[in-house]
């Protein structure tokens, strides 16, 4: 595989993947699963900021009413961690939120 200029080539299968969009709907790279899992993630993450900004809260505002230090809210907001479950509720009770499971809609 080579990297040039933004463009992954796969030289085994002469491909070239030129935006993270072809990367991610070629599905011997991101299998379905992994892709859900990965939307599902943006836009959990999305709706948390998009809360807290509507609420005029800075991240430094959650840190003290959640309980969950300012350096994780910024890292989950950034996406360089993933939130666990506990952390999740201690971030969106303050803003009003919860998360409930509901069922898939069928395409």
């Amino acid at each position: 595989m080579i990297l040039l200029k933004g463009m992954v080539i796969n030289m085994a299968e002469a491909k070239i993947i030129n935006t993270i969009t072809d990367y991610m709907n070629d599905e011997t790279r991101v299998n379905p699963a992994e892709r859900e899992r990965i939307h599902f993630e943006v836009a959990l993450i999305g709706k948390m900021i998009e809360a807290r900004e509507k609420k005029g809260l800075s991240q430094r505002d959650l840190a003290e009413i959640s309980g969950i230090k300012q350096p994780a809210i910024a890292r989950l907001e950034s996406m360089k961690s993933t939130p666990q479950i506990d952390t999740l509720f201690k971030l969106l009770l303050p803003l009003g939120y919860t998360i409930e499971i509901v069922p898939l809609k069928r395409k």
